[in-house]
């Protein structure tokens, strides 16, 4: 990793409240048109990670991803419900426009 990229990273607490999950969504919420890789710095993951994650996502339902030349653009199913059962009553929505 060049020191260039390496510099962006933030340093990470030892937990978080939130999941990578929930970090990559709303960084796509925050930017639909983002690249992955400044996703992955955003959250302090590698672009790979973000990879994975877009898909799990992409596959649940969550996000949607549309080929737009040769980038790709992510807009959110904003109505679907978190995944666990503490959380089901809560929607992509609340969680995004609590953070946002």
């Amino acid at each position: 990793m060049s020191k260039k990229r390496e510099s962006k990273r933030v340093a990470s607490p030892h937990w978080t409240f939130l999941t990578n999950h929930s970090h990559v969504l709303i960084c796509l919420a925050r930017d639909g048109n983002s690249v992955l890789r400044d996703v992955a710095d955003q959250v302090g993951i590698t672009e790979r990670a973000v990879q994975r994650i877009v898909s799990d996502l992409e596959e649940s339902g969550y996000i949607k991803r549309r080929k737009d030349g040769r980038r790709n653009t992510y807009r959110l199913n904003l109505s679907k419900p978190l995944r666990h059962p503490v959380e089901q009553n809560c929607t992509i929505e609340a969680l995004v426009s609590m953070i946002k």
